[in-house]
């Protein structure tokens, strides 16, 4: 498949794209009206198979080696936590603020790494932490005495989502930076598939269940797991080596921002100026984090 190698112009549609399609996460498990480990569940366990299908028709099955099963597995446990906590926080405090709680993994990320990979945290970095905890304050609120019990969980829920996602994330970095085969689809299904079974553990030891209870929740579960899963990583997987790098932080924006329009215009969540301008000043401190880490 022509992914534009000649110009830049079809990489960042087709990334763009893949933003655009992965905002609709949070709308599709809010839809699905089922508990958080059973939608997360779902969409591993549905992109997982649309992943092989890809996987067997390009070829890559035969690539995988033994040796890739840990650092596979371990990246799916963290991705497992990771969805947990975010589809939580999506039941509890709407898929907008979830997904933008959920993003500030970009600032765990570059800690750990000026922590443990010797990598330098530069002044703009520095600059931008102080502007995302106004922004979130903005958005949440100033005073955590007025929230709901739900809303305070959501928001712990929301925060505990950005620690695991930075975690798969450096994971799944060091699992890309040694690997051996040119391979698109299969170490998103194996991540996948190893997600899946962590996730079926709480479901079979809890009251939670594996039963769709309407044709609704299961289109919208096949589609989390189609789109989101699938079609939307693999999309910007494919197109991202391929667009300039200053273009990265921006496009990173549109999926939270999308989600919280969703949000907004969906299931009608009550947004005053002060929460918009949360939202612009967040996603304006994100990229400030993104772009101004060192490599």
């Amino acid at each position: 498949m022509n992914t534009g190698k000649k110009t830049g112009i079809k990489p960042i549609q087709q990334v763009l794209t893949g933003a655009f399609v992965i905002s609709f996460s949070a709308v599709w498990v809010g839809v699905a009206d089922v508990p958080a480990t059973t939608s997360a569940f779902y969409r591993v366990f549905f992109g997982a198979v649309f992943l092989f299908i890809a996987a067997a028709f390009s070829g890559e099955l035969k690539q995988i080696r033994p040796k890739q099963v840990l650092p596979y597995s371990l990246c799916g446990f963290l991705f497992a936590l990771d969805l947990f906590f975010w589809h939580e926080s999506i039941l509890l405090v709407g898929p907008g603020l979830a997904t933008i709680l959920g993003n500030c993994q970009v600032f765990i990320m570059a800690l750990c790494g000026a922590l443990f990979l010797n990598e330098k945290l530069t002044p703009r970095f520095i600059f931008s932490l102080p502007i995302a905890i106004f922004g979130l304050l903005l958005l949440i609120g100033f005073n955590w005495a007025e929230l709901s019990q739900s809303s305070i969980k959501g928001i712990i829920y929301g925060l505990l989502t950005a620690l695991s996602y930075a975690l798969f994330m450096l994971m799944l970095r060091r699992i890309q930076a040694h690997k051996e085969a040119d391979l698109v689809y299969s170490p998103l299904l194996f991540v996948s598939a190893f997600c899946a079974m962590f996730l079926a553990v709480p479901l079979f030891l809890t009251d939670a269940s594996f039963a769709i209870p309407t044709l609704e929740s299961f289109g919208s579960l096949l589609a989390l797991g189609l789109f989101s899963q699938a079609v939307g990583w693999i999309m910007i997987a494919t197109a991202m080596p391929k667009i300039p790098a200053s273009i990265t932080g921006l496009v990173l924006l549109l999926q939270p921002f999308l989600s919280f329009l969703w949000d907004v215009l969906i299931f009608s969540r009550l947004t005053t100026l002060t929460h918009w301008l949360g939202v612009i000043v967040t996603l304006t401190a994100i990229y400030l984090g993104v772009s101004g880490k060192q490599r």
